[in-house]
């Protein structure tokens, strides 16, 4: 439904036209794109299996053309943000179509499966071992990420302003969040015995510092200043960015972290869960 809205606007509205596709010619893309996706779409919504990989795939292909044209072209901006959107809920849809749910399980596999740390290290190790995890994570999602979000949002044309206000609120935002992380990842790595790193996680149940407050002060506190610095650089893209590593924390990683805590530390961790909030804290 939301394919066929879109391409009713873009027949209709030259500037829902210039916008999503720029110069693209809309009749060659709708030969393509109407039958691959919005006819797929509804034949994948009876449960055939086929047209909900074929739909995905093609969305995926067309979402990375656009970024490309986009991109060299500066025209069609919006339009690629409209089929990231689309590619996303595809593959979203195509997994409950196959599988009957999304296995959000595999994001801790591999390097990120949930393994206690060595219980041989010293506190100092794992305190040194933490503060490194988080120079580096700090640097590509805070730095690096951003400042390719910021650029492609200018190359795409999808800018917006931002009121004056932004940057003070920006590095005050920045510089709370980022005490409450260094705050959360020291009382985490030298109380637990481990690091917050999936791979080496605590060997102890961390209910001090600003645990004692709030379960997840480390989450809280790098979605502020994925916020923050979205503010400070003028970027909805990447406050949107943000928001949306949130929605994929709390709905993806939570619930597998959560689970792998319940069955090390069992009715400490349950009546711990019970007691402190995951994201308001308790005073």
């Amino acid at each position: 439904m939301a394919g066929v809205a879109w391409w009713i606007a873009v027949f209709l509205s030259p500037a829902v036209r210039t916008a999503t596709l720029g110069s693209l010619d809309p009749i060659a893309v709708a030969v393509f794109d109407v039958p691959l996706f919005v006819v797929g779409s509804a034949v994948a919504a009876f449960g055939v299996r086929a047209a909900a990989l074929v739909t995905a795939g093609w969305t995926g292909v067309v979402a990375v053309a656009l970024a490309g044209y986009a991109t060299i072209t500066t025209e069609a901006g919006w339009g690629v943000l409209i089929m990231l959107a689309a590619t996303a809920c595809s593959g979203v849809a195509v997994c409950l179509v196959m599988l009957g749910r999304v296995p959000t399980e595999l994001i801790v596999r591999g390097p990120f499966a949930f393994r206690p740390a060595s219980a041989r290290r010293t506190t100092a190790a794992h305190v040194g071992a933490t503060l490194g995890q988080m120079a580096l994570f700090w640097g590509f999602f805070l730095g690096l990420l951003p400042l390719a979000l910021v650029w492609l949002e200018q190359r795409w044309g999808v800018s917006l302003a931002f009121p004056s206000m932004a940057v003070p609120a920006g590095l005050t935002i920045l510089l709370l969040a980022s005490a409450l992380g260094v705050a959360s990842a020291v009382t985490m790595s030298s109380r637990g015995s481990g690091t917050p790193l999936p791979s080496a996680m605590p060997n102890r149940l961390v209910i001090a510092g600003p645990y004692r407050w709030v379960r997840n002060p480390m989450a809280v506190a790098g979605i502020s200043q994925g916020v923050a610095v979205g503010l400070l650089l003028g970027s909805w893209l990447v406050v949107a960015y943000a928001v949306l590593g949130s929605l994929l924390w709390n709905y993806a990683v939570r619930p597998l972290e959560e689970a792998d805590l319940e069955d090390r530390f069992g009715a400490e961790f349950r009546q711990y869960r019970d007691a402190v909030r995951c994201w308001i804290p308790r005073w």
